[in-house]
């Protein structure tokens, strides 16, 4: 069996949110109010706290579950990072350095062929210039079909979501396999402090009278 894994830094605030969930269950609040100072409660959250990660274990599972989810959505979106600036990038500047310089070259290959330039250069500069046309047109549909594809990707892959449903249950089983019996077990022990002092004996001093005799308190 896999040691659970210590409790992270970063989900210190949702183990206080689910232990200050258990202190106002009704039975355990029910049992705290019979200490009007408080201490009680006090005690019981900075016993929990000093013990979170030996709680936390008792919920490992899920909670291995939820920083599998959670890490594996950091790396996607790490690497959507990485490579969401730079493909943008060509995505446009390619199709567009293109068809520049498809224009451009069409544009003097045109002139010179009415200037009835002599020699191959009109010609090669038309060829030249209509294959970047050709170019640019593909490289414009490959890229709307990248862009394409990455947006119905991420629609249908909703990477927040299961994280948050793992968290959710990492939480549940916190509070019903981990905070609770803690809690539960730790007021069967409270402090002596709480508990109602038995009746003193009965201190009525023996009549004077009478001590050597027997101890019956006076009457009178």
């Amino acid at each position: 069996m896999a040691e659970s894994p210590r409790l992270r830094p970063e989900d210190r605030a949702d183990f206080e949110a689910v232990l200050h969930l258990a202190l106002n269950t009704a039975d355990i609040r029910g049992a705290l109010d019979a200490d009007p100072t408080g201490r009680t409660a006090a005690r019981l959250r900075a016993h929990a706290l000093a013990h979170a990660d030996d709680i936390a274990a008792a919920a490992g599972e899920p909670y291995r579950s939820y920083l599998a989810v959670r890490n594996a959505a950091r790396h996607e979106a790490r690497g959507t990072r990485d490579t969401g600036s730079l493909l943008p990038a060509l995505a446009v500047l390619t199709p567009l350095v293109a068809a520049t310089s498809a224009g451009v070259l069409l544009l003097l290959g045109g002139l010179l062929q009415v200037a009835a330039a002599p020699g191959p250069l009109p010609g090669s500069l038309l060829a030249a210039g209509w294959t970047l046309a050709l170019v640019a047109a593909l490289t414009g549909l490959l890229a709307l079909a990248a862009l394409l594809r990455t947006a119905l990707g991420r629609r249908g892959a909703p990477t927040a979501g299961r994280v948050e449903h793992a968290r959710l249950a990492w939480q549940q089983a916190l509070l019903d396999l981990g905070v609770l019996p803690h809690l539960r077990g730790q007021h069967a022990l409270r402090p002596e402090a709480a508990m109602t002092p038995s009746s003193p004996p009965d201190t009525l001093a023996p009549c004077p009278a009478r001590a050597g005799k027997d101890r019956t308190p006076c009457s009178d």
